[in-house]
C-alpha cells in the first residue's frame, strides 16, 4: 500500500514502513515489473493500519481500460446477449482517486452509478500475448470503483465522457499479488452502499476472463507496465437497481485480500455547478 508516510505492507493489522525511495506502488511495478523487491525492503517503523492515512496506491497511472459487459449477472440482468467481443474504452487516468476519498458528483451527472471491479495491473510489456503469458505478466490485483454517469453515456455513447469526471475511478487501498491468490480465476468481489450488499460475484463469473481479455486487448495496443485494466462490473450496480447514488453515500468495494475501498458521495447544490462544462475535483 501507499500511505502518506511511504510505502508499506500489512503484517499482523499494522502497516510496516519500509525503506525504499519508491513514491508510490505504481511506481515500483513501472520501474520493476513486480512488487518482489519490496520483500527485501527492511522496514523502518510500523504504525496502526487504523492510523495510517492512505494515498492512490499506482499513483496516476498511464492508461486505464475498461471493459462493459463482462459478467454473465449483468447480461441476465439487463436481458442483453452475451458479447462475442469484448467492449473495451479508455478513461482518463486523471479520474483515478484515493481510498477514502470524496467523490463530487457534477450538476450535470443526473444519474450517478457505482461498478464494484477488480483490477489488474500490467507488470511486463504485453503485445500479441497468448492467454498463457497474461497472469506472469500481471504485477497486482486491486479494488476500483469505475464510476459511471449513466445519464451521460445514454447520450453521448461514449463511455470516456461517462467515467473520466475527476475522482470516478477509485483504487485501492492495497495491492495483492497474484500469486497470493489460491484461485486466481475465482476472485471474489463484492460491493455495499451505506451497509448493504448489493454485488457479489467472482471473477469466475466473467464473459472473457482476465486471460482472456488481456489477450484480446493486447492485439490491438501495447498494455505497458502500471498500466490498470479494470476486468467489468457483476449485476447489482444502481442502473440494475433503478437507485443511483445520492449525497452522502458510502460505497464499499471489497475484493478477495485486498483492504476495502471506500468511497463517499457528495451531491452539491451550489448554483456555481450550473455550468455543464465544470466539474469539482474530488478532495
Amino acid at each position: 500500500m501507499t500511505t502518506d508516510a511511504g510505502l508499506g505492507r500489512i503484517e499482523d493489522g499494522a502497516v510496516a514502513l519500509l525503506n525504499t525511495a519508491f513514491p508510490h506502488v505504481g511506481a515500483v511495478i513501472e520501474q520493476e515489473g513486480s512488487l518482489r523487491c519490496l520483500a527485501s525492503c527492511a522496514v523502518r517503523r510500523r504504525i496502526p493500519l487504523e492510523e495510517a492515512t492512505l494515498v492512490a496506491p499506482l499513483g496516476r497511472p498511464r492508461a486505464v481500460w475498461g471493459v462493459g459487459l463482462n459478467y454473465v449477472s449483468k447480461a441476465a440482468r439487463t436481458g442483453r446477449g452475451l458479447p462475442e467481443q469484448p467492449i473495451l474504452y479508455l478513461a482518463a487516468s486523471s479520474g483515478v482517486s484515493a481510498p477514502g476519498a470524496r467523490v463530487v458528483i457534477p450538476q450535470s451527472a443526473t444519474e450517478p452509478d457505482y461498478e464494484g471491479e477488480i483490477a489488474v495491473v500490467v507488470g511486463r510489456r504485453l503485445y500479441r500475448a497468448t492467454e498463457s503469458e497474461v497472469w506472469p505478466a500481471i504485477a497486482g490485483v486491486t479494488a476500483a470503483n469505475d464510476m459511471t454517469a449513466r445519464d451521460i453515456m445514454r447520450a453521448t455513447g461514449t463511455p470516456a465522457l461517462a467515467k473520466s469526471h475527476p475522482g470516478f475511478t477509485p483504487l485501492g487501498p492495497s495491492v495483492r499479488t497474484p500469486e497470493d491468490f489460491t484461485d486466481r480465476d475465482a476472485i471474489r468481489v463484492r460491493t455495499r452502499v451505506n451497509g448493504e450488499l448489493v454485488q457479489d460475484d467472482t471473477s469466475d463469473g466473467m464473459i472473457f476472463p482476465v486471460p482472456d481479455l488481456l489477450s484480446r486487448l493486447s492485439w490491438f495496443t501495447v498494455l505497458e507496465p502500471g498500466d490498470i485494466v479494470l476486468t467489468g462490473t457483476p449485476a447489482g450496480t444502481g442502473q440494475d437497481r433503478a437507485c443511483f447514488l445520492a449525497d452522502g453515500d458510502e460505497v464499499r468495494v471489497e475484493v478477495d485480500g485486498v483492504l476495502p475501498l471506500v468511497t463517499r458521495i457528495v451531491r452539491p447544490t451550489d448554483a456555481s455547478q450550473h455550468d455543464h462544462r465544470l466539474t469539482e475535483p474530488a478532495s
